[in-house]
């Protein structure tokens, strides 16, 4: 009888040794917490076969989402919120970090500077540091410097269309579309009489990954409505989709190399319009973009001064730096120690600043989080007034009306905009083709 018990203790002591590495497997450990709390998980990791070493001990009893940090820190994964009742697991991602992180960060942004002197010293290192850490530069200095490749002027209610290729580097190119005022001769003479120049605002539009890329139809209504209110607009293929697929290959998207070449691309834009186009007025020049346009937004300010309205949309979070390489593939998040998307956009003070914002995504955290912040910010310049937020608490991750609404307002208070022209039903949206250049396209090899 004594060696019957013996071997039981043995044996329970060999699968529960709590001084040495007892384990319990990671299924069973979630099925106890999900009971514990009356909650699901849905998993987009792979989870067979897992044992977590002291599982039990990860548990806090006051506390749901500080146990599931515990046990999933283990297996570099991460949770996230659905709703009251599923949470869900997924692999660590460097750019996404929970709100209340994102509030520790502002918080601590906020204890670098109390004055506008003390702000600018950390505003111009960090800018220097993201040109370095980005490397833009590099690229430039390769720059061709190619002559564009126009296609034919498109004339329609309001505005005209011309496609626009530039070779960028040697046998890369950047494809896009300028959207331009068409007015009639009344509307002629009356910007002409408002401005006493008759030039153009421009905004620069860096596209976002909503389907359709550059040719869908909110694009379209959104290029075309502020040409006709009287604002040249050009916008471009994201790297490697579009005609830029073409060139590049689908695969070519998700790279580090993405994030420079959009930013290049904006900057070549730029440039070629400054520099050719005389219709255009030099004090007026926007950036706008949504989702992954929206982060290029906000880096576009950072690298070029001569913006001077910005309105990045559904896209600002303290704590989410952007889902993909194109946005967040060079580390330019690690420049001054730690910055992130909320602080890049305030070096932007004191110009003209909106931020879109909605309930459904990242950016539900804008009117607590970031847009104090950014009024904290502007407040060194006695500039609060300069910088707002739209929150569209109802609406979830898109461009839709409300969202493109809310910055033609934006654009006609600071630039100046017609708004009597503010009429998307005379846009006329065309198939895809039609925005694209006829040029012949040769594969790049990328070492």
């Amino acid at each position: 009888m004594l060696s019957v018990i013996f071997a039981c203790t043995t044996n329970l002591n060999a699968q529960n040794n709590y001084g040495g590495q007892y384990t319990r497997s990671f299924h069973d450990i979630m099925t106890t917490v999900g009971n514990r709390w009356n909650v699901r998980f849905k998993y987009n990791v792979d989870t067979v076969g897992l044992r977590l070493p002291y599982a039990d001990f990860r548990v806090r009893p006051y506390s749901l989402e500080e146990t599931l940090t515990n046990i999933c820190k283990y297996f570099d994964f991460n949770w996230w919120k659905q709703n009251d009742g599923l949470y869900k697991i997924k692999p660590y991602e460097y750019p996404r970090r929970h709100t209340d992180e994102g509030a520790r960060m502002l918080d601590y942004l906020r204890g670098l500077y109390s004055n506008r002197q003390q702000f600018e010293v950390r505003r111009d290192s960090v800018r220097l540091q993201v040109r370095r850490l980005l490397g833009i530069d590099d690229y430039k200095r390769c720059l061709v410097h190619a002559r564009p490749v126009l296609g034919k002027v498109l004339v329609r209610d309001g505005y005209t269309t011309q496609n626009i290729c530039i070779e960028t580097l040697p046998g890369e190119h950047l494809f896009g579309t300028i959207y331009t005022p068409h007015p009639d001769k009344a509307t002629q003479r009356r910007w002409r009489a408002a401005n006493g120049t008759g030039k153009y605002a421009l905004i620069i539009c860096p596209d976002g990954h909503f389907a359709g890329g550059r040719y869908r139809k909110d694009e379209q209504l959104r290029l075309a409505t502020f040409a006709r209110m009287g604002a040249v607009c050009v916008d471009f293929d994201l790297y490697g989709w579009g005609q830029s697929e073409e060139e590049y290959g689908k695969d070519s998207h998700r790279t580090d190399r993405a994030h420079v070449i959009q930013a290049l691309n904006a900057e070549v834009l730029l440039d070629y319009m400054w520099n050719n186009r005389k219709d255009i007025d030099h004090n007026r020049i926007g950036v706008n973009g949504g989702s992954g346009g929206g982060t290029h937004t906000v880096l576009l300010t950072v690298l070029d001064d001569r913006i001077k309205a910005a309105a990045p949309t559904v896209n600002l979070a303290s704590h989410f730096d952007g889902g993909c390489p194109c946005e967040s593939g060079k580390p330019i998040q690690l420049a001054g120690g730690g910055t992130c998307n909320a602080e890049l956009i305030s070096f932007f003070a004191p110009r003209p600043l909106q931020i879109v914002s909605d309930g459904g995504d990242w950016t539900a955290s804008v009117p607590t989080l970031e847009y104090p912040f950014l009024q904290y910010v502007y407040g060194f310049y006695g500039a609060r007034d300069k910088v707002e937020n739209v929150h569209l608490p109802g609406e979830r991750h898109d461009y839709g009306p409300n969202k493109r609404q809310a910055n033609y307002d934006f654009f006609v208070r600071v630039f100046g905009l017609d708004k009597s022209l503010c009429d998307e039903s005379k846009v006329t949206v065309v198939a895809p083709e039609v925005l694209q250049s006829r040029i012949a396209i040769h594969k790049v090899t990328l070492k």
